[in-house]
């Protein structure tokens, strides 16, 4: 009998153990957001998700809960049932959150990072009302006109939020930040002449500057970006060390089982790569990625401890 019970166990484990992650998934998978619609966050999230549904022959729906610089969307993510049917699309505010707000959930051991999609520039644009047309002449404008000029932001701690402090910092200006609650929002009011200057992730604005409605000055990073490489970055038009990147990121609640985290990370992986997706990101401003659990996750982790120092050091609080 107990040879008859031993060899049932090792069959039903033989059993078992393929049908999660063949069978999975057998439903829509909805797919959290912590912006409004029109964002960065919002536009990489949907390309995204359209062609990871392809592959895998299911719906994923993306779902906005924007505020709190995503944490109102983390913390859902972080209390879904872990089944992979709820993802949850990571942004920057998930490492600079723990320095600037009391959060609900551990950024590292509440979730099971999947891969990182991509990372963008910001790209300083200004409105065409403002008579800049190269970071010097900023500078000299806004050192001629302290805390009279307005920056927009996606929400404070965001890298738009953080890019503009970073520059005063640096460059000694004094502006006046307007946050909103999202990047769609953000724009629309640069766009309407209530702010003058905006630090925009470059899937946001790029269109924009290229419509001649925003005036481009400047990118974040250290290298100029692929899909706008007339445009000089900060650092070399005179900032010099000025680089913040924006990424985006997806993960599952803690507990997922890995097989499911193992299928969804080989999806996203097989869809970042696919030839039509990377030009579409591209395109958008972003530098398309795709890496592993444990790379993601190690990802995650030096981003929370790199700005836990410069918001620390900066003095910036949350609201």
């Amino acid at each position: 009998m107990k040879i008859v019970v031993c060899v049932m166990a090792v069959l039903l484990g033989c059993i078992s153990a393929p049908v999660l992650p063949q069978s999975y998934p057998v439903k829509p998978i909805r797919f959290l957001v912590g912006f409004p619609p029109g964002g960065t966050n919002d536009i990489v999230a949907r390309l995204v998700a359209q062609k990871v549904s392809e592959l895998i022959g299911q719906s994923m729906v993306v779902e906005n809960r924007g505020g709190a610089n995503t944490a109102i969307a983390t913390e859902l993510g972080s209390r879904a049932p872990a089944d992979g049917y709820t993802i949850l699309l990571n942004a920057p505010g998930h490492a600079t959150n723990p320095a600037l707000m009391k959060l609900n959930f551990d950024p590292i051991n509440d979730f099971a990072f999947i891969t990182l999609i991509a990372e963008a520039p910001n790209l300083l644009v200004v409105h065409p009302s403002l008579p800049a047309h190269s970071v010097k002449e900023l500078i000299a404008i806004s050192k001629k006109n302290p805390g009279n000029i307005n920056y927009g932001s996606s929400g404070t701690g965001t890298t738009v939020h953080l890019s503009a402090e970073l520059f005063q910092h640096i460059t000694g200006v004094k502006w006046v930040h307007i946050p909103y609650k999202g990047g769609g929002p953000a724009v629309i009011e640069l766009m309407a002449g209530q702010t003058q200057i905006y630090f925009g992730n470059l899937p946001t604005v790029i269109g924009y500057a290229r419509a001649g409605k925003l005036r481009p000055l400047a990118v974040t990073s250290l290298k100029r970006s692929v899909a706008a490489p007339d445009i000089p970055t900060v650092d070399e038009s005179g900032v010099k060390g000025f680089n913040v990147t924006a990424w985006y990121g997806v993960s599952a609640p803690a507990k997922t089982p890995r097989a499911i985290v193992d299928r969804l990370n080989s999806e996203f992986v097989r869809a970042i790569k696919a030839p039509d997706l990377r030009d579409k990101l591209v395109a958008a401003g972003a530098d398309p990625a795709g890496t592993t659990p444990e790379q993601y996750t190690a990802f995650v982790q030096s981003e929370i401890s790199k700005w836990d120092k410069v918001i620390k050091a900066a003095g910036i609080k949350g609201e």
